[in-house]
C-alpha cells in the first residue's frame, strides 16, 4: 500500500479518538504483511495512566487477531481532529513496535495537506532494547 493510502486510513481512525482531556486526536494505521490494515486511535482516561495510544491500539488489535508481521505504520494527529503537525509514536509505542518490527520498519508521519515524513523505527529509537539483545545476555 502506498504511504498516502495508509495515511488516509490513519486520518479516518483519528476521527474516532476519545480525547476529552487533551483535545489531541491521534490515529494510526498499521499495514500487516498479509495486506490487512489495522487502525487505532488514542483513548484517554481521567487518570491518564490507563490511556492507550493509537499506535498500540492498532498493534494490539492485530496481535489479538493472530497477526504479528507488519509492513508499515502511518500516524497522524492534531488538536480537535485536525492534523496540526507531526505526531511520532511515544517511547512506550516505540518499544512495543520493536517487539514485532525490525529497526528498518517504515513509519510515515503525516503533516497534513498530503505531506508526510518517512522515518524508520531505528530513527525514532536509536539505542533500542530488543528481545534478541535480552536473550543474548541470558546465562551471563
Amino acid at each position: 500500500m502506498r504511504p498516502e493510502e495508509l495515511l488516509r486510513c490513519a486520518e479516518e481512525a483519528m476521527q474516532r479518538a476519545y480525547a476529552p482531556y487533551s483535545g489531541y486526536f491521534v490515529g494510526a494505521a498499521l499495514e500487516a504483511a498479509n495486506g490487512e490494515v489495522y487502525t487505532g486511535c488514542n483513548i484517554e482516561n481521567a487518570s491518564f495512566s490507563p490511556t492507550c495510544c493509537a499506535e498500540r491500539t492498532a498493534i494490539f488489535k492485530a496481535v489479538s487477531e493472530g497477526v504479528r508481521e507488519f509492513r508499515a505504520l502511518a500516524v497522524v494527529g492534531g488538536k480537535e481532529g485536525e492534523i496540526t503537525g507531526l505526531f511520532p509514536p511515544c517511547g512506550v509505542c516505540r518499544q512495543v513496535l520493536l517487539e514485532f518490527c525490525g529497526k528498518d520498519f517504515p513509519i510515515y508521519l503525516g503533516e497534513g495537506g498530503g505531506k508526510y515524513k518517512a522515518v524508520t523505527l531505528a530513527d525514532l529509537i536509536p539505542y533500542a532494547f530488543t528481545a534478541g539483545e535480552c536473550m543474548q545476555n541470558e546465562g551471563e
